[in-house]
């Protein structure tokens, strides 16, 4: 037999088992798919219920009159003008003021994460102790966290207060007074969130930063600062980013702690947009008007998300593209 000939008997004879493995393989690869989806039935039957289908609802409902007692009426795009050209005279205000505690509160509880995590990233004794220290303040529950906040703040016998009275400081308002409520807010968030998840997110991120490197620049001369800010600062931009997206998002959201502490006041100095959207919902019983108001909260998250993303391409540094 001439090797050609071999040749095609061995493909002739090989061939079932050939095509018997790939029935199999094929077989394989969708039962795995249909086990996948399976196993991702629960989550994804929860989205379509629990969020999708109540996103979807809340946007029509924004082009309707609702109030719960009769069924939604079509009114087009009423409730979006009622609210961005002056028929809600709550509603600039309550955007401005949140904007005005996300742009506060966002810098500063990055930067002092960032401090903390740098201060626990060193190899210090008792460093696990100081860790879960600086994360338990994110456990207390934020109405908890409020109800403790209001009692340090408290203008006459407060702890805060009475500290300064020992010194001969007279303490201010502070949550009772208008000009000091929204700091004072600020710090409460601040006192939960520096320690929390943010930290944590840094504390890794630091942690995958190659030690060679500050070695080798160490060597050269490079100072600490100019380490920091020529090496670490760079590597961990992508963490920096991420914090931020988040930390946008969740000052946005400000709702707990003034409505347990402040109730939007006094004066309405700490009348956020979360909690407009609520008083309009729950109290005042118009769901048309605050799906509108939803939705236009949605389309502001989502627009700068969409230019945060934009501008880091300028500054954030992802090792695997700079590698391509």
């Amino acid at each position: 037999m001439t090797h050609a000939g071999a040749e095609m008997a061995l493909r002739l004879k090989t061939a079932p088992h050939t095509g018997a493995r790939s029935r199999s393989s094929s077989t394989m690869a969708r039962r795995e798919e249909l086990y996948g989806w399976l196993f991702a039935s629960p989550w994804i039957v929860g989205f379509v219920l629990f969020t999708l289908g109540p996103m979807l609802a809340s946007f029509y409902l924004g082009f309707t009159e609702y109030s719960i007692a009769s069924p939604p009426k079509w009114i087009g795009t009423a409730n979006y003008q009622k609210a961005l050209f002056g028929g809600d005279a709550l509603f600039w205000p309550s955007l401005g003021r949140t904007f005005q505690y996300a742009i506060t509160v966002v810098p500063l509880g990055l930067a002092g994460s960032l401090a903390i995590a740098l201060l626990l990233n060193q190899n210090l004794r008792g460093v696990a102790v100081f860790r879960t220290l600086f994360f338990l303040p994110y456990l207390v529950p934020v109405v908890a966290s409020a109800v403790l906040w209001q009692w340090l703040f408290q203008p006459d016998f407060g702890a805060i207060n009475t500290l300064l009275g020992s010194i001969g400081v007279k303490g201010p308002l502070w949550l009772a007074d208008a000009r000091t409520a929204m700091p004072s807010l600020m710090v409460i968030a601040l006192w939960g969130a520096i320690g929390g998840p943010t930290m944590v997110i840094f504390l890794a991120g630091l942690q995958g930063v190659p030690p060679e490197l500050h070695e080798a620049a160490s060597i050269d001369g490079a100072g600490s600062a100019r380490r920091f800010f020529t090496i670490t600062l760079p590597l961990i931009s992508p963490t920096i980013f991420f914090n931020l997206i988040i930390g946008v998002i969740g000052a946005l959201k400000v709702f707990e702690a003034a409505f347990v502490a402040t109730k939007g006041g006094p004066n309405y100095a700490t009348w956020f947009f979360i909690l407009h959207l609520y008083q309009t919902a729950f109290q005042n019983i118009e769901m048309g008007y605050a799906s509108a108001l939803a939705g236009i909260f949605f389309a502001i998250v989502v627009t700068l998300t969409i230019v945060n993303v934009q501008l880091s391409k300028r500054w954030v540094y992802y090792e695997a593209e700079d590698a391509r």
